[in-house]
Order: structure tokens, then C-alpha cells, then sequence
């Protein structure tokens, strides 16, 4: 019997909730008894995922603060509160060496990682968590720990997530706890063009001997946002098959560095 982790009745928002981790989490919200609101750019899959979920959806970006601004207002006028805000949607690019990246394209990837989570997070905490407290939960990644080739924009604007995260839990409390949940490399249409190509190499270099799946995150979003955690602010919670812990288990190479410096298809 899956457990209700205190979620039953209560109000969730979900950005990026059309495919991938944000889809899990939306699910796993949903399963525990939330009623959550979903939002990404496709209005069909968001209709669809809405409808999957027995909840409400809005299509749009989240680089446009109007979007956010709908997003807040639809959960509120169907659910009378906002409990949970998961800020999950993202963007890869731009991809390669830094001295080679479009100043627009940086400002881009710090629009869609950094400013519209924290603009979400405004938009709720004016309309409703001010009053009635909830939690905040920002989807980071292992990677904002270190660096890594080609990745340098995603991973610099996830690390400025996760400062934000920390800010946030700092400035918030006690009404709203604020954590992120950081994966490793996960089963995604975002990330495919690091696992397909050799998912059993990558796996084999893991601890845990596989890639995570979007459930994975999901499970850890869900225990974080329930009154299980009611005493975790702040927190950064690693969600990663032990990659950070792999020098001590393997001598080999970082098989991921090695995907992320052959050229391919990446993906938003």
C-alpha cells in the first residue's frame, strides 16, 4: 500500500510535468494524494497529463512571468491553495565550451534554470504560503557540484539553483521549507544522448550498477514535500546511484565525461 506521506487534499504545482522526471513527479504527487496542477509548453500533452492526473493543467513557458502568474492563479481558483511548487522544467543549452557560448543563449539558460523558479516561488508566496506555509521543491542535479565538459552553462545556472534553494529555505522558513533534489544521470529524453549510446558502460561505472529512472527523483520529491520531512529545510538531497561516491568503488574512467565530449543531438 503506498504510503500517503500527508499529501491527501493537498494542492500541488508542477513546471516541465509533461514528460520525463516532472511527469513522474506529477504521478507520484497525484498517487499520494495531491491534486496537482501541470505545466510545460505542449498544450496537447499538458491537456493529456491533466486529464491522466485528474487535475488541471496550463500550457506556456516558464521564462514568461505572465505564464507563472496563470499558472498560480489556475491552482488557486481550482484548488483553493497552493501546498507544493516543484520547479522541474529546464533547459540543456546552450551546449559546448564556454568561450563559445551566445550571451543570449546564457541569459536564456539563467531564465528558464534560475529566474522562473524563483519567480514561481514569489507568485505562491504572495497568493497563499505567506499565510498557510508550504514546501518548495527545486529539481538541481549532481552536476552543480562539479564540472564537466561541454555542460558548463547548465551546470553553472544549477548550481545558482541550488544557492537559490538554500536562500530561500533561509528566507521562508518557518512557513516554507525549501529543499532541491539533485539527480544523477536519469532515464530522460533530456539526457538521452549521454545514456543511449552506452547505457551498460555508464551503468557498470555506478555503484548501484544502473542509470535512475524519472521515478527515482520522484519518490525523493514526494517524501520531501510531506510532513515526513517536516523538519528538512535547506537541504540538497542526492538522488545519483552513488556517483559521487564512484572513485572509491571503480578506478575507471567517468564514462559520462566521455559521452559529453562526443558530438550529438542534445535536447531541451
Amino acid at each position: 500500500m503506498r504510503p500517503s506521506y500527508g499529501l491527501q487534499g493537498r494542492a500541488a504545482v508542477v513546471t516541465g510535468a509533461t514528460r520525463g522526471i516532472g511527469h513522474a513527479v506529477a504521478r507520484e504527487l497525484a498517487a499520494a494524494g495531491a491534486r496537482v496542477c501541470v505545466t510545460a509548453r505542449d498544450a496537447d500533452e499538458v491537456r493529456r497529463t491533466a486529464a491522466e492526473l485528474g487535475g488541471v493543467g496550463a500550457a506556456g513557458s516558464v521564462a514568461d512571468p505572465d505564464h507563472l502568474r496563470a499558472v498560480v492563479d489556475l491552482a488557486l481558483r481550482e484548488f483553493g491553495r497552493i501546498d507544493v511548487i516543484v520547479n522541474n522544467a529546464a533547459t540543456n543549452l546552450p551546449y559546448g565550451p564556454l568561450m563559445d557560448v551566445d550571451p543570449l543563449a546564457w541569459r536564456e539558460a539563467f531564465t528558464v534554470n534560475v529566474e522562473a523558479p524563483l519567480q514561481l516561488v514569489q507568485c505562491a508566496w504572495q497568493a497563499w504560503m505567506r499565510e498557510h506555509g508550504g514546501a518548495v521543491i527545486n529539481i538541481c542535479t549532481e552536476g552543480a557540484g562539479h564540472v564537466g565538459p561541454h555542460i558548463g552553462a547548465y551546470g553553472t545556472s544549477k548550481a545558482a539553483l541550488l544557492h537559490l534553494t538554500q536562500q530561500l529555505a533561509g528566507e521562508l522558513a518557518p512557513k516554507v521549507r525549501v529543499n532541491s533534489v539533485s539527480p544523477g544521470l536519469v532515464r530522460t529524453e533530456m539526457a538521452r544522448f549521454v545514456w543511449e549510446p552506452g547505457e551498460e558502460e555508464v551503468a557498470a561505472g555506478l555503484p548501484l550498477r544502473r542509470i535512475g529512472e524519472p521515478q527515482d527523483v520522484a519518490r525523493a520529491v514526494v517524501w520531501l514535500a510531506s510532513d515526513e520531512a517536516e523538519w528538512v529545510t535547506g537541504a540538497d538531497l542526492l538522488v545519483d546511484g552513488g556517483t559521487r561516491v564512484r572513485a572509491a568503488h571503480t578506478a575507471t574512467a567517468y564514462a559520462i565525461h566521455e559521452r559529453l565530449r562526443t558530438p550529438g543531438t542534445r535536447s531541451t
